[in-house]
């Protein structure tokens, strides 16, 4: 089962957006810790999972998958690693949810009615549907903004509703910082021969520097984010040269960034 690694990195560095996906904003995503756990038997390893400490039993973890083509022995293979890992690591929580996103429902395969026992655990979210409700959550619309192939011109349209609709909607400087962050580097991963000056036209981001992301002194923690971002964009096979110019940092810095 392959995944586009973006899906894993929202995830993992915005966890909030998670929780805004499946309908648990309130949840706080400080006691939860993302890792794409191994199982031994069988060579089977999570997508991905948020587990908390043994300080949170109460709290439920979840399993996650994001799917976007159609498998019929898709459910069988999430059921057998859902269940290995819960004989395996034995965890204190006492609550448990499989959460699979896909692209779009059509993608989704059959799902065998000897796993019933298994329905009241699993969530299905499909990107397609719920970018047709209004009032479209930013977690929804950076999702789509991931797996839908659109021109220049159709991404840069939907990138600029999403930057702007996250300076509307999010109190949270530095949780701003990191969503408009990753939305850039959606981008950058979709267009990699992107120059800056092409990046900033699409993006609006002479706007995007006026923000109270960037008034109110947080260009700190966008620093933060960018170096973290350089060893991923690494693996995604940008060169240290393009990474540098889309980031807008200098290449020592980013070569530096990239061997931590």
């Amino acid at each position: 089962m392959t995944a586009d690694p973006l899906f894993y990195e929202i995830f993992k560095e915005i966890p909030e957006l998670f929780f805004e996906l499946i309908g648990q904003p309130q949840k706080d995503p400080s006691i939860y810790k993302f890792s794409a756990q191994e199982i031994k038997q069988r060579g089977f390893r999570l997508d991905g999972l948020l587990s908390t400490s043994e300080a949170y039993p109460h709290e439920p973890i979840y399993f996650i998958e994001a799917q976007s083509y159609k498998d019929d022995n898709f459910y069988n293979q999430l059921v057998a690693k859902v269940i290995l890992y819960l004989t395996q690591y034995q965890p204190p929580n006492e609550e448990w949810y499989a959460v699979v996103i896909y692209n779009t429902k059509s993608n989704e395969g059959n799902f065998p009615r000897y796993l019933n026992f298994f329905l009241p655990y699993l969530r299905c979210f499909y990107l397609d549907e719920l970018a047709k409700t209004p009032n479209q959550s930013i977690a929804v619309g950076v999702m789509r903004l991931i797996v839908e192939n659109k021109s220049k011109e159709k991404t840069g349209e939907l990138a600029r509703q999403l930057i702007s609709q996250a300076k509307q909607e999010l109190t949270d400087v530095t949780l701003e910082a990191k969503v408009l962050e990753f939305i850039k580097i959606v981008v950058i991963d979709k267009f990699v021969n992107l120059s800056r000056e092409e990046l900033e036209a699409m993006l609006n981001l002479e706007s995007l520097r006026k923000s109270k992301v960037y008034q109110e002194g947080v260009e700190e923690g966008i620093l933060k984010t960018k170096l973290e971002t350089i060893p991923r964009l690494i693996k995604l096979g940008l060169s240290i040269e393009q990474i540098a110019e889309s980031l807008e940092l200098d290449v020592e810095t980013v070569r530096k960034n990239a061997q931590q």
